[in-house]
């Protein structure tokens, strides 16, 4: 039996920091097809809550413990934000520059990194990947001070509820990690490529089934192919294992789509498929009429 020793060089790990922030907007099929840099991330406080014991009891004893369902939240802080997420602050912009408050919150994703460090390499041993699903943004306060000897730059802050979604083999999920210094280089450099984009496709938050795949080796490489069009208003959706064909967010069936406006199909990988780095994924085709 070997001894237990402690604080070994190398083993001393520690995390930090916060960075690479992306606010991701679903589309009409509840797929985070439109990532949006955040800048001027500050801190993210993630605070789980539930999972509380209910004590039974029974034959004159603490029979056992029954817990609550565990849910997940969050404390977002920032400097700034991206423009795109006002419709999830509840505002609505009717005019660029304009803002009307108290209006309906929508569901958002969200990712973003934070460094793990050591004894021996610092703050450049590794990272987390944080992925967050069914995120919900509550009021916040906002507090304007005059400009002093001592001025500092307001911070913004928001509480994140969040919905879980549904992941194969376990209960649904808010949250996914992902620790660099331990899983395979080929696949974290896949998923980086779809959460921030790459030239030819647009930043994704893949769901949790995507991501999984990835990891457990089930993960396979597929190209789409580019629709057919007539030139005047006849798309040709074709037929591609692993990849299914959008339009406004709605799942086509391989066939003939007759369009009456300019439009875009894209492309995305089913689960447990992903595509090459630099591929087209979208497509415009522009409506003509005979």
């Amino acid at each position: 039996m070997t001894q237990l020793v402690w604080d070994q060089t190398g083993e001393r790990f520690y995390e930090t920091g916060v960075d690479h922030g992306v606010l991701y907007i679903p589309d009409a099929g509840g797929a985070y097809t439109d990532g949006v840099a955040w800048n001027g991330l500050t801190s993210v406080s993630e605070t789980p809550s539930g999972a509380e014991p209910n004590a039974q009891y029974a034959d004159n004893i603490k029979y056992l413990n029954l817990y609550s369902a565990e849910e997940f939240g969050a404390t977002l802080e920032a400097f700034t934000y991206p423009d795109e997420f006002a419709q999830f602050d509840g505002l609505w912009v009717p005019a660029p520059g304009v803002t009307v408050g108290q209006q309906s919150r929508k569901v958002f994703g969200l990712s973003y990194r934070t460094k793990v460090g050591n004894d021996i390499s610092g703050d450049d041993h590794g990272y987390k990947l944080h992925l967050l699903y069914g995120c919900t943004a509550s009021p916040s306060e906002k507090a304007y001070n005059t400009i002093n000897d001592s001025p500092e730059a307001i911070t913004f802050s928001w509480s994140i509820s969040t919905v879980p979604v549904g992941v194969t083999g376990a209960k649904p999920t808010s949250i996914i990690t992902v620790d660099s210094s331990k899983v395979p280089a080929a696949a974290l450099a896949q998923l980086e490529a779809q959460l921030y984009g790459s030239a030819g496709a647009d930043p994704v938050l893949p769901l949790p089934d995507a991501v999984l795949a990835l990891f457990t080796g089930t993960v396979v490489e597929v190209t789409p192919t580019m629709p057919a069009f007539d030139g005047l208003s006849n798309i040709t959706i074709p037929t591609v294992t692993g990849v299914s064909y959008y339009i406004a967010g709605k799942k086509q069936v391989p066939g003939t789509v007759t369009i009456t406006d300019d439009t875009v199909v894209e492309a995305r990988p089913d689960v447990g498929h992903v595509f090459p780095a630099n591929v087209d994924d979208d497509w415009l085709f522009v409506y003509a009429s005979a």
